[in-house]
């Protein structure tokens, strides 16, 4: 059974730094993607970053672009999602998530992801 646990949300004031974990087990490695997702309250899903999970490319959004990293510890079946110069618009629950099939390229349609953990919040204060 796979599952993902998420952890490292909070609350942060503008400017701040978090960085989310997501701990995975009983999920394969196999040219999959992985990635992490955010819904504010009244917002559409965002997929906010997405890593190859073989080939290490990553995806990011253009909202976060140059300001969050999304990267991969095999050994330690974790991936994480540092995010640095936080604004308030960035106050969301935080998902990973991960896709079942083979894939070169990793979508930003949560529809994509069929593992998904249960979330952590991060907020940010002006």
């Amino acid at each position: 059974q796979v599952k993902l646990v998420e952890s490292g949300g909070g609350s942060v004031q503008a400017g701040g730094s978090l960085r989310l974990s997501c701990a995975v087990s009983g999920y394969t490695y196999r040219s999959n993607c992985m990635g992490w997702f955010r819904q504010a309250p009244g917002k559409e899903r965002e997929g906010v970053a997405r890593i190859h999970t073989v080939a290490g490319r990553t995806w990011y959004a253009d909202s976060v672009k140059g300001r969050f990293t999304i990267s991969l510890d095999n050994p330690k079946n974790t991936v994480y999602l540092q995010m640095n110069s936080l604004k308030p618009e960035d106050t969301a629950m935080y998902y990973c998530a991960a896709e079942r099939e083979f894939n070169l390229y990793c979508s930003s349609s949560g529809a994509e992801y069929d593992y998904w953990g249960q979330g952590t919040q991060v907020t940010v204060s002006s």
